[in-house]
């Protein structure tokens, strides 16, 4: 799993049909001090999460086991949004 923030959502009116009625959000990847590394990703929205928030995101086949994406062509999906994170006993991110 890897850390990223929303940066904002996607719509595709068209799409492989068993995508239909599910959420995608941008992802911007960060690092563990909470800043962007650069990268991006579209993802499925399994939880909820909204824009500006930080959320944990698999990829690979891993992203095909969630309840939303199971049997799905997916290659990202959201799967926990963040309260916080510590690293060496130092809280580097509180929501």
């Amino acid at each position: 799993m890897l850390l990223a923030r929303v940066a904002g959502t996607v719509v595709a009116s068209r799409k492989e049909p068993r995508l239909d009625g599910l959420k995608f959000l941008l992802l911007e990847q960060i690092d563990v001090d909470g800043s962007a590394t650069g990268s991006h990703v579209v993802a499925i929205d399994a939880v909820g999460a909204g824009v500006g928030e930080i959320v944990m995101y698999a990829s690979g086949s891993s992203a095909r086991q969630t309840e939303a994406t199971i049997e799905r062509p997916c290659d990202a999906v959201v799967m926990a949004i963040v309260d916080s994170w510590e690293v060496d006993g130092d809280e580097r991110y509180h929501k």
